[in-house]
């Protein structure tokens, strides 16, 4: 029985200790396990069980250490994304990255390959910045979670890939017009059409789009476009005839004597429907569950105090 075996090897052998060494250069002080030779299970368990304490830094290392003493296990295998999962819970990001990388690489025909990509699609979500930053992580993100929707379209990963998805995509919406303001409001009037344009075409199912065609109307009124301008116009009474920026855009074509056919309806307020964009790690799904039946007491038994 694993039970009875964990309790005889915890029982002549000091297991799992700590020792701490210094990083070269800085003098700043890292977590290592001193290497002595122990059962894959309690190393594991061990592992698991600071994980589940929030532990990062310790879990990663007796991960690593399943991974050392037992390579091309099952027992490795699994180690791989649990430290993946460690890394990103501590914010390292490029450490996270790198082991579900590593794991697609090595098991790309696993099940579990799945939570890799998983993973590494979070990791890029969680770096995205507000979008006055450059947004690299964000095109990064949203081809990682459209990766896991497109291989793994029944999973419980791409249901949440799905969610994100549309919160990166609204944020890219978001850039496109933080840039065609800027411009439109330096007179770069055909600049800040493309920009607009980019919102109705690409992200058209995103919050942004009543205010791109908005700034369409405005920009093409500007250029003496009339045509296009009574185009998107028409465009936007009616698929938001209740908008604000409707009823901004009715407003400027009727001084124009450029009557829209579809009447402003609605009083709402502009804003109330954007898109959240959050950040949240407790919404996070964690490897797949695959830890052998082993307590806490067995797994801290051998440890050093």
């Amino acid at each position: 029985m694993l039970r009875n075996s964990l309790a005889r090897t915890a029982g002549v052998a000091v297991m799992c200790a700590l020792a701490l060494s210094a990083c070269a250069g800085n003098g700043k002080k890292k977590a290592r396990l001193v290497y002595e030779e122990r059962p894959v299970e309690l190393l594991y368990a061990t592992g698991a069980n600071r994980l589940d304490r929030g532990l990062w830094s310790q879990a990663v290392g007796y991960f690593q250490e399943v991974e050392r003493q037992h390579p091309y296990s099952e027992w490795s295998r699994r180690a791989i994304l649990m430290q993946a999962y460690a890394h990103y819970q501590s914010n390292d990001y490029a450490e996270a990255i790198g082991d579900a990388e590593r794991f697609i690489q090595l098991y790309p025909g696993n099940p579990a390959a799945a939570y890799a990509h998983y993973i590494k699609a979070i990791c890029y979500f969680e770096q995205i910045v507000d979008v006055g930053r450059d947004q690299a992580a964000t095109g990064q993100a949203l081809d990682a979670l459209r990766t896991v929707v497109q291989r793994y379209p029944a999973s419980e990963y791409a249901q949440d890939a799905r969610l994100k998805i549309d919160m990166v995509n609204d944020q890219l919406a978001g850039k496109e017009m933080t840039v065609g303001r800027w411009y439109l409001r330096n007179g770069d009037t055909l600049a800040a059409v493309n920009r607009f344009k980019t919102v109705v075409d690409r992200y058209q199912t995103t919050t942004h789009t009543p205010e791109a065609l908005y700034r369409l109307v405005e920009a093409y009124l500007t250029l003496g476009l009339v045509d296009e301008a009574k185009k998107n116009g028409a465009v936007l009474g009616y698929n938001y005839p209740g908008d604000p920026w409707y009823r901004d855009a009715y407003r400027l074509l009727t001084d124009r004597g450029l009557r829209p056919a579809v009447e402003p309806s609605g009083g709402g307020k502009r804003g109330l429907l954007r898109l959240p964009f959050r950040k949240d790690k407790g919404q996070t799904i964690r490897p797949p569950a695959s830890v052998p039946e082993t307590s806490a007491d067995e797994t801290s038994a051998g440890e050093t105090k």
